[in-house]
């Protein structure tokens, strides 16, 4: 493997550019995955107007949008890793609102919110329309273990102690899960692209030798 180092405006121009040329049928879903403190919801919206300046259609959507209802989610308390890692994201909302109608016979519509959390109750968002060439970007944490089907998947990886450095203090109960994510799910092995930002100013794309 080969670590390059990038600036981070280079490295969006770079991703921009690669997702403009994504050659999947229809539309592309892509996962920007990682940690809060990796801020994936960040790199997604950067990449959203030079995907459009490419002439690509962009949808954004935030994983945390679609966490599951606060008695589903809390069930086993609010700081429980085990629960945050296996049930917090709703996931066949995920795939229902955003994923299969953005896959190759989807019709386009998707929903770019389903529950806001801080208010525990439905969104209430208006569904928009992807046109076919489009591009919808989803970004947020713990994106890649299960049976989500993206088409392209980014992976933001940090140290495990840059993560504990960078993880906010009140959110360091989290830390097991992301412990657990990288050894049984392990997502830099498979992304399609991984990003190194132990330091955020400076980050590294990892590449094939």
């Amino acid at each position: 493997m080969r670590v390059r180092p990038i600036s981070p405006d280079r490295l969006v121009r770079e991703l921009a550019d690669r997702l403009a040329r994504a050659g999947t049928p229809g539309r592309v879903r892509v996962a920007v995955d990682g940690p809060p403190a990796a801020e994936p919801d960040a790199l997604a919206a950067a990449l959203v107007d030079p995907l459009r300046a490419a002439g690509r259609p962009v949808l954004h959507v935030r994983a945390a949008d679609f966490l599951r209802p606060a008695s589903v989610r809390l069930e086993q308390g609010r700081t429980n890793p085990d629960a945050y890692y296996e049930g917090w994201l709703d996931e066949p909302g995920l795939r229902r609102e955003v994923l299969d109608p953005a896959g190759p016979d989807g019709d386009g519509r998707l929903l770019p919110s389903l529950w806001d959390a801080d208010a525990d109750r439905a969104s209430r968002a208006a569904y928009r329309d992807l046109p076919p060439g489009g591009v919808v970007l989803v970004s947020g944490a713990l994106l890649l273990g299960g049976a989500l089907p993206f088409d392209v998947a980014v992976h933001l990886v940090l140290s495990p102690a840059a993560l504990a450095r960078r993880t906010d203090p009140a959110a360091r109960w989290t830390l097991p899960a992301f412990a657990r994510y990288a050894e049984e799910v392990d997502p830099a092995s498979f992304a399609d692209v991984v990003v190194r930002v132990d330091d955020p100013r400076h980050p590294a794309l990892v590449e094939a030798a």
